[in-house]
Parts: structure tokens; C-alpha cells; sequence
């Protein structure tokens, strides 16, 4: 298939997903310009198009070459197992693909649902879990609504996405096994070469770039001199802290970079250290 000089992207037209596909894109610094209920829009800034799918379909437009690459959770990848390769895993959109029943049922293990009616939207990847574990179950296939299934008589348990867990708990149902974690990921499809394959790197570059200003901040901290080298220790940044001078006599100006996991614990060490004035100050793009 022959394609343009623009880089053809799919996401999701709504729910989950679409927020953050459009705030990553946003932070890359691609501007789009999308009408209400709009299904295509171009960016100004980029050379890229955008079509906005149902989730269910932006693997087989990705494998189809309608579009060159798209933005889905990996439930969908493998539930659909279309031909499509995952590029860049993006960080938003966790969430896990559960068995629940209601919560006054009994559990011993995944053998109690053998015979049980299971509903769900992800027959396939039900199907072969069911099937590493040796159980035989009847599975209902519905599109929506699957907590439901259980309370109006359609179902004993369930299949379904979770991220907090509160749908279940607000429908009498609890988690009993988790079959896959799930995140959002860009996938493209086996054929992707020269031109949209360099446009391809360039998306990549900024998303790598905007995730690891997510995960870091900028810290600044005046330190005492006698007490460099082991805040120096503590705060190692990309290559090493910056260290400028104050105007005040034994005291220098300490710039870095902290992973946001390992934040509190640096901060409690260098107030022991005599870290004083210490800022922190969100990273907004990082290039290493």
C-alpha cells in the first residue's frame, strides 16, 4: 500500500483511553485540531493523521494499513491477535483482565468454575486460560454491561477489565484470579518502511522523551561544602549534579535529578546531609 508523506495514527475515538492518547500526543508537542465528533483530523505542527476508532478495530486498520500505527491496551492486541507489532509500551491506561463472582460465593481456586456460565468481552483470552488450567466452563459473549451478568441471572462470573475495582464492588462482585496486566502501547503494522518508519522514530523519540519527565523531577538544593561528597552520593542526576557556587562563603548551589520512586527517601537523606532550600520542580520533556 502506497503512503503519504504524513504518519497515519489511530486511538481511540472515546473512553478509556482517548484522554490520554491525546494528552501524550499533546505533550509531544503535536497540535490537533479535532471538532466535536469528528472522526480524522491532521496536526498543524507534525506530519501526522489522526483517525479515531472504536478500540475494538485499531488492530485490524494497524494490520490492514489503513493506518500505519495506533494506540490500544494490550487486552485488545491479544484478544484480536492481529498482525501488528507493539513499538513502545506507553505507560497510562493500566488496568488487568479478571475473573469475578459475586462476593458471597465460596473460593477455593480456578477449578470452582468448572461447569459455571462465564460472561465476557475477551472470549479468546478467557478461552485459553481456561484451558492452561484444565477447566471447562460455558462462556457468554457480550459487548457491554458484563458486571451485571452475574445479578440478572445471565451468568455465575465474570471476565472483565479492571483498574480500581470499584464497578465490582458497586455490582456484589469480587476478583478471584487475574489472567493479564494491561497498558496502553503503540503498535504499527509489518510492513512500515522508509518515510513513515522515520516518522515513526521521531513520534517514539518525543514519547520516550515525555516519559521519562514523567517518572523524574528537577531538584535544587543549597549544600554546606564539607558535605558534598555525600550529596553528590545521593543525587548522581543523568551524568552528575550541577554545583555552582553561593555567594555565601561554604555553601554551593546543587542541581540533579531524582527518579519520583526513589523521591522521599533522597529527600530524608539529604536533610541529614544539611540540604537546605531544597526545590523540586516537575521535568516537562527529558532527553538523555
Amino acid at each position: 500500500m502506497t503512503h503519504s508523506a504524513k504518519l497515519k495514527i489511530a486511538i481511540q475515538k472515546s473512553g478509556r483511553l482517548h484522554d490520554d492518547s491525546v494528552k501524550l500526543l499533546q505533550e509531544c508537542g503535536i497540535d490537533l485540531h479535532n471538532g466535536l465528533n469528528k472522526l480524522k483530523t491532521e496536526a498543524s505542527n507534525f506530519p501526522l493523521e489522526v483517525y479515531f476508532l472504536r478500540d475494538d478495530d485499531i488492530p485490524q486498520y494497524v494490520e490492514d494499513e489503513v493506518a500505519d500505527v495506533g494506540i490500544v491496551g494490550e487486552n485488545v492486541i491479544l484478544e484480536k491477535e492481529k498482525q501488528v507489532q507493539v513499538v513502545e509500551q506507553l505507560g497510562y491506561g493500566n488496568c488487568r483482565l479478571s475473573l469475578a463472582i459475586p462476593k458471597d460465593q465460596d473460593y477455593r481456586g480456578v477449578h470452582d468454575l468448572q461447569g459455571k456460565r462465564i460472561a465476557t468481552s475477551y472470549p479468546h483470552l478467557l478461552t485459553k486460560y481456561l484451558a492452561e488450567h484444565q477447566v471447562e466452563a460455558e462462556i457468554h459473549e457480550i459487548s457491554g454491561s458484563v458486571e451485571i451478568a452475574p445479578s440478572i441471572g445471565l451468568a455465575d462470573a465474570i471476565c472483565d477489565l479492571v483498574s480500581s475495582g470499584s464497578t465490582l464492588f458497586m455490582n456484589g462482585l469480587r476478583e478471584v484470579e487475574t489472567i493479564l496486566h494491561s497498558q496502553a502501547v503503540l503498535i504499527s503494522h509489518n510492513q512500515l518502511k522508509g518515510h513513515a518508519r522515520d516518522l515513526l522514530e521521531q513520534l517514539r523519540f518525543r514519547i520516550q522523551a515525555v516519559k521519562k519527565a514523567r517518572h523524574n523531577k528537577y531538584i535544587l538544593l543549597n549544600a554546606p561544602n564539607d558535605k558534598l561528597p555525600e550529596i553528590i552520593k545521593l543525587l548522581p542526576g543523568m551524568k552528575s549534579p550541577t554545583i555552582l557556587p553561593l555567594a555565601e562563603s561554604g555553601w554551593s548551589s546543587v542541581h540533579s535529578v531524582v527518579n519520583e520512586n526513589d523521591f522521599w527517601d533522597i529527600i530524608e537523606s539529604l536533610k541529614k546531609q544539611g540540604a537546605q532550600g531544597i526545590l523540586v520542580v516537575p521535568i516537562e520533556k527529558m532527553i538523555i
